[in-house]
């Protein structure tokens, strides 16, 4: 978005971090130690099947996750729900527990802001008892949904929802200490507008998540292997 400008400064990408390190404008990425996932339960678990799946259109695929976005005095959590192919947050609720009604909200939400209601739609997420619970999977079988889940515990089986938590984290720093829930709410939801309007990838070809999700011409760019337990996301 800065390359015209910055060029014509004669300041390259490595430059302007260099600048931005030295002005302290970077946020640091802390290190999370907290388990959001609970696979240990008596609903039923699905197996993955879209590992060797190519994602070549919007709504074809959805990746869910749950990541922490509070402190020990105040603990928070923010369930997403992104469109694998353009990367656009469809869901999400932030709340201050992880029972299953916040990642139900999120799949409300995504559900309204559906584009393609005639595509058949997978839902791809962790082991974790809120997408496993029987109210969860009711709402995907009524809706015509597929389920998948990772078999493994390894974080690229749900590459595309882990880097998307790494991109709020990092880049706007949603985990920030924001003690009252209402300001944390309100910060998240301006922090997912800007992020899916404005943010461009690379992997869109430098598209937002908006303008990829709105056409299904367009390869996405994918990284070691065009597999998406493996995939690096830009």
């Amino acid at each position: 978005m800065l390359k015209d400008k910055l060029s014509a400064l004669n300041v390259g990408r490595d430059k302007l971090f260099r600048i931005l390190k030295a002005n302290h404008m970077l946020i640091k990425p802390e290190r999370s130690y907290h388990v959001t996932t609970d696979s240990h339960h008596r609903f039923r678990k699905h197996k993955n099947i879209v590992c060797n799946i190519e994602i070549n259109r919007p709504e074809q695929i959805w990746v869910s996750d749950i990541t922490y976005v509070g402190t020990r005095a105040n603990p928070s959590y923010l369930a997403l729900i992104t469109n694998a192919y353009s990367k656009k947050i469809m869901g999400y609720n932030v709340s201050d527990s992880l029972a299953v009604e916040g990642s139900l909200l999120a799949l409300e939400m995504a559900l309204k802001n559906r584009c393609y209601k005639g595509k058949p739609l997978i839902h791809h997420s962790d082991r974790g008892l809120q997408y496993c619970s029987n109210d969860y999977q009711k709402l995907l079988s009524e809706n015509h949904i597929s389920a998948s889940m990772t078999e493994k515990y390894d974080p690229y089986e749900n590459a595309i929802a882990e880097r998307i938590n790494g991109i709020l984290k990092q880049e706007f720093n949603i985990a920030k200490n924001i003690k009252e829930m209402s300001l944390k709410k309100k910060l998240i939801k301006e922090t997912i507008d800007i992020y899916n309007i404005l943010r461009p990838h690379l992997s869109n070809h430098m598209l937002t998540p908006v303008e990829m999700h709105q056409q299904n011409k367009i390869k996405r760019k994918t990284y070691k292997t065009k597999k998406l337990s493996n995939e690096l996301i830009a």
